[in-house]
């Protein structure tokens, strides 16, 4: 059974930076596709960013755009979230997501999405 998990939460100032990885046993993670998705509280899980399986093509919400990167090492089956300069609200739980077969125009929905991490605490202080 494919087993994501993740690791790199943590408490940081406005303005700094984290990287969060996930960590994918079960499948080889270039051909599955990956999102990044992430709760603040009392709100709906939302997407953050995305890597296609195959293409390596990336998909970012509007409001990380410029400052999150999602990417692959594939040596070690591993994906990561790469944040910078970040604000209060980017404060939540983010959770890595997995789906071999996931179509494009579906990525941004997490309900679409097969397999789960535990999701990892970020928090952003002013």
């Amino acid at each position: 059974q494919v087993q994501l998990v993740e690791s790199g939460g943590g408490l940081v100032q406005v303005g700094g930076s984290l990287k969060l990885s996930c960590a994918v046993s079960g499948r080889t993670s270039s051909t599955y596709t990956m999102g990044w998705f992430r709760r603040a509280p009392g709100k709906e899980r939302d997407f953050v960013a995305a890597i296609f399986r195959s293409t390596g093509r990336t998909y970012y919400t509007n409001s990380v755009k410029g400052r999150f990167t999602i990417s692959r090492d594939n040596a070690k089956n591993t994906v990561h979230l790469q944040m910078y300069g970040l604000t209060p609200e980017d404060t939540g739980v983010y959770y890595c997501a997995g789906d071999p077969t996931i179509i494009l125009s579906k990525i941004y929905d997490a309900q679409n999405y097969d397999d789960w991490g535990q999701g990892t605490q970020v928090t952003v202080s002013s």
